[in-house]
């Protein structure tokens, strides 16, 4: 099993190269569970970092009902990304880097301490040193989108590229629900939420996740990036798309494909 679940990481982590898809996980791994698939998402980690790439940050996904249904699936889940995954608002993105790429708004926390494994909402409060405007470049390595949680988990929680406002934004942790996103694809409006709609509080789902890395045994560091999950559904882009997401009283992030 140890050598499928290799080969697995070795065949999703050469598609992030060649932007070639592979077969879902679940077809190819025979009763492929949850600890399977983040046992491979952990191969094709070590793979990045062998070649060189730092680890900075976490993305949290399937938080909100809007993703789970979009995706069929029913749980949280959570990937990783490098410092080559991370672009400033305003800089163009080349599209032709992922396969079929998605966007979605999100915000983004920088910690300024470590997390323990057991850590409360009170403690993740009070790790966080910065709040950011964020958006999520979501990609499959999947044929199709052809993905069921297990498939998604392995996949790096289908992980593609973040986008991350120039400045921390200012807004008590009490408001974090109520702050209200809208994104525009193009000028089209594709989406629409609060962060309500991310486990009833954006730094919900870092309590989650500080608890389920625990018991890989991997902890949230000072300095760590973590998005904690999409406002709304995911819209497709590609070459040539501007996105515009307006974060109210927040500010607007805009990115752009070439």
């Amino acid at each position: 099993m140890t050598d499928q679940y290799q080969r697995m990481a070795d065949e999703l982590a050469a598609a992030y190269r060649t932007r070639r898809p592979v077969a879902p996980p679940r077809t190819v791994i025979d009763g492929l569970d949850v600890d399977g698939a983040y046992r491979i998402q952990q191969l094709t980690e070590a793979a990045f970092t062998a070649a060189g790439q730092r680890i900075v940050g976490r993305k949290i996904g399937l938080t909100s009902a809007a993703m789970q249904q979009q995706l069929g699936v029913d749980s949280p889940d959570f990937g990783f990304f490098t410092q080559d995954m991370v672009h400033r608002a305003g800089e163009p993105i080349a599209a032709d880097q992922f396969i079929a790429p998605r966007i979605e708004p999100e915000l983004g926390f920088r910690l300024g301490s470590d997390l323990a494994s057991n850590a409360t909402f009170d403690d993740v409060v009070a790790a966080i040193d910065e709040t950011y405007l964020a958006v999520e470049i979501i990609d499959s390595r999947v044929r199709d989108w052809d993905i069921r949680l297990v498939d998604t988990i392995a996949d790096n929680a289908s992980c593609g590229a973040v986008v991350i406002g120039g400045s921390p934004v200012d807004v008590p942790v009490d408001q974090l629900p109520s702050v209200a996103a809208a994104m525009r694809v193009d000028g089209e409006l594709t989406g629409e939420g609060t962060g309500a709609a991310v486990m009833g509080h954006p730094l919900e789902p870092l309590v989650w996740l500080a608890g389920v890395l625990g018991e890989q045994g991997v902890t949230l560091r000072r300095g760590d990036l973590i998005l904690t999950g999409s406002f709304c559904a995911a819209a497709p882009i590609a070459p040539g798309t501007v996105v515009e997401v307006d974060y109210g009283s927040l500010g607007t992030l805009t990115t752009s494909f070439t």
